[in-house]
């Protein structure tokens, strides 16, 4: 073999290895929402109006058995979700507002930002803000405890803005949880505006033009019985994660175990960030339909 034709062979090689390593970098999904229905426990929810996220379920995918982790309470469910971390990694260990305190590990939006991905956090509880750790975030803000308020804030500024990686956390199901009890008329009525305020989103998603490259990730921080939360039993344990939008395999049903950190685990993948080596979680693929 010439020193000329050798030289074309390995051109060759390097330009297919570059260009398979180009195409396989394509993200499944450019755009992925995290929606977080505080308390949301799937024996409530499954018998609440929610028409929005009902029509979401027949055309996507999901499993009513996810787990979170314990304690079963709020900010350290919501850490582990972003993440990607049990509490024993994690640190967080309190459940109130503590400024002074200060999340210590990466997150979903820490990581999607070193890639230049533009992320926006919105919770309907000032405490989730300790997950909005400085320079990791393009924007994030507490609108307003109430759902309405939350996808407001929200879908203006994805339209304004169609960001790669959003939270937006509807908080009140959780408070008419604690105030008259876990599957009450009042939490139901308060599931059913959470659901109007998922359209409200759904809307906006579709007006910013990007509905077909997007994906929802539907999940909760915790269930609830009673009226409390925070113990290992089923009903505080058990939470919704259903997956909506491109790729996802319409009607299928999770067969997997899924906890709550799988979802900054599955938000990466879906955008072709790294997952660290030190999380949990794991991104759940048989859900979505992959390139061959």
């Amino acid at each position: 073999m010439t020193h000329k034709k050798y030289t074309r062979i390995i051109f060759a090689l390097l330009f297919t290895m570059i260009w398979t390593a180009a195409a396989s970098a394509v993200p499944l999904a450019s755009h992925v929402f995290i929606i977080s229905y505080d308390g949301g426990a799937p024996y409530v929810m499954k018998d609440c109006d929610m028409p929005v996220l009902k029509g979401m379920l027949d055309q996507g995918a999901c499993t009513w058995e996810a787990q979170t982790i314990f304690p079963s309470v709020t900010l350290i469910a919501h850490t582990s979700m972003m993440t990607g971390m049990g509490p024993a990694k994690h640190k967080v260990t309190w459940n109130g507002d503590e400024p002074d305190k200060k999340l210590e590990v990466t997150t979903c939006f820490a990581e999607a930002r070193k890639k230049g991905l533009h992320t926006a956090f919105f919770p309907g509880k000032d405490k989730l803000l300790l997950i909005a750790i400085p320079d990791s975030m393009d924007h994030a803000e507490c609108p307003g405890y109430e759902s309405d308020k939350v996808a407001a804030a929200a879908a203006e500024y994805i339209v304004a803005n169609k960001p790669n990686l959003t939270f937006v956390h509807f908080a009140e199901t959780d408070g008419l949880g604690h105030k008259r009890g876990w599957g009450s008329d009042e939490q139901k009525a308060g599931f059913a505006n959470a659901d109007k305020a998922l359209g409200v989103l759904k809307e906006a998603v579709e007006k910013a033009g990007i509905a077909d490259d997007s994906v929802f990730i539907i999940t909760a921080d915790h269930g609830g019985h009673k009226n409390t939360h925070g113990s290992n039993k089923p009903e505080d344990m058990t939470i919704p994660w259903i997956l909506w939008g491109k790729n996802v395999k319409p009607g299928h049903t999770i067969s997997e175990d899924v906890t709550v950190y799988d979802t900054a685990a599955t938000a990466l993948w879906l955008l072709d960030v790294e997952i660290p080596e030190s999380w949990d979680g794991k991104a759940i693929t048989n859900a979505f339909n992959t390139p061959e």
